[in-house]
C-alpha cells in the first residue's frame, strides 16, 4: 500500500531547499508582497484521507485556479451553448495575449486563458449583478470544499483592478466583437474577484475532489456534475491548464492541472486523489516552478497518470 503521507513528507523536504527559485508575479503589486519561500502540498484522496505538507493550511491567492470552477458553474447554467463563445484548443500563446484573439474572430482559443475566462465569467454573470456573481462563485467554492471561511481576498482584487490594463484591453476587444454582453467593467469587476479567492491547498485539494470521483464529491455525496462533464473538464485542464506550458506539464506529470499566477496548481489524479500545491515562484510560463517539480515527483512516486502506470 502507497505511503501517501510519507511520499508527500518526502517530496517537501526535497524541495524545501529550493523555495525562493522562480518570480513571485509582481506585476499584481498585492502578491509582489507574497514570502517566496513558502511551499504547501495537499492530497486528499476519494476515499477522505488528507495528507499534508508544509504550509497547506495558509490561505493563497488561487487566481487562474479559479478557472476551473467558473467553468463548471457556467457549463451548469448554459451547459454545451457556452463553446459558441469560447473555444477548446490550446493556445500556445502567452495567457494574456491579444494577437490570437485578434486574428480568431474575439472567440478565445480556449476557458483557461485570460480572454477565454473572461467570456466565462460574462456567461456566470447573466441574470445577475455582479455583487450576486461573486456570492454564487464564494458559495459554490464553499460548498465545495464544505468549509465555510474561503473569502476573497479584498487587498489582492484592489490590486487587480488598480493594474489589470491588459484584462480591460481584452474585454473591451471581445465587446467590439459583439462577444460579451455585458459591459466589460461588469465583467472584470466579478473576474478579479473570482481570481483574488483565498484558499489554504487543503481547502483546494478538497474543492477538486469531483473531479477526480466522475463528479461527485466523495465526502459529501453530492453530485456536481455528471461523469462525461467531469471528464471533458479533465481533459481541457490536461490540454490547456498550463498556458503555452501545458504539453510540457501532460510530459512531466501526466495529469490534469490548472495553475494560477499566486503560485497554486490543482491536478487531478482521476480515480485516485486531487491534489494542490502551492509555492509563488514561478517559471517562464507563469506555473510555480517547485509546485510543477512536487507534482512530477508524486506522479512518478505513485505511478499516478491518466495515460497509464
Amino acid at each position: 500500500m502507497t505511503d501517501l503521507q510519507g511520499i508527500v513528507e518526502e517530496i517537501h523536504a526535497r524541495l524545501s531547499p529550493r523555495c525562493g527559485e522562480g518570480r513571485v508575479a509582481d506585476y499584481i503589486p498585492q502578491l509582489a508582497h507574497v514570502d517566496p519561500k513558502k511551499f504547501g502540498i495537499a492530497v486528499v484522496t476519494v476515499d477522505g484521507a488528507v495528507h499534508l505538507a508544509g504550509d497547506a493550511d495558509e490561505a493563497f491567492s488561487i487566481q487562474s485556479i479559479s478557472k476551473v470552477f467558473t467553468l463548471t458553474l457556467a457549463l451548469g447554467k448554459h451547459g454545451e451553448a457556452i463553446w459558441k463563445r469560447v473555444g477548446r484548443e490550446p493556445s500556445g500563446s502567452a495567457f494574456n495575449s491579444i494577437v490570437q484573439l485578434e486574428h480568431e474572430g474575439g472567440i478565445p482559443r480556449n476557458p483557461f486563458i485570460n480572454a477565454g475566462a473572461i467570456a466565462i465569467t460574462d456567461l456566470v454573470l447573466a441574470g445577475h449583478t455582479p455583487k450576486e456573481a461573486i456570492g454564487e462563485i464564494v458559495r459554490f467554492l464553499r460548498y465545495l470544499a464544505d468549509e465555510d471561511d474561503i473569502i476573497i481576498d479584498q487587498a489582492v482584487a484592489r490590486s487587480e483592478q488598480a493594474t489589470g490594463f491588459r484584462n480591460f484591453a481584452l474585454a473591451n476587444f471581445m465587446r467590439s466583437f459583439g462577444k460579451l454582453d455585458h459591459a466589460a467593467e461588469l465583467v472584470l469587476g466579478v473576474y478579479f474577484h473570482q481570481c483574488a479567492l483565498a484558499m489554504s491547498c487543503r481547502q483546494l485539494a478538497k474543492a477538486g475532489l469531483f473531479l477526480a470521483n466522475s463528479g461527485t464529491n466523495p465526502l459529501t455525496g453530492h453530485r456536481v456534475v455528471s461523469h462525461l462533464r467531469a471528464r471533458r473538464i479533465n481533459a481541457l485542464m490536461l490540454t490547456c491548464g498550463h498556458y503555452d506550458g501545458s504539453g510540457d506539464f501532460a510530459y512531466r506529470v501526466g495529469l490534469p492541472g490548472k495553475s494560477g499566477v499566486g503560485g497554486g496548481i490543482l491536478a487531478v489524479a482521476p480515480g485516485k486523489a486531487s491534489v494542490a500545491v502551492w509555492s509563488p515562484g514561478l517559471n517562464e510560463n507563469g506555473n510555480s516552478l517547485i509546485g510543477s517539480l512536487a507534482l512530477e515527483m508524486l506522479a512518478a512516486r505513485t505511478g499516478w497518470s491518466v495515460f497509464g502506470a
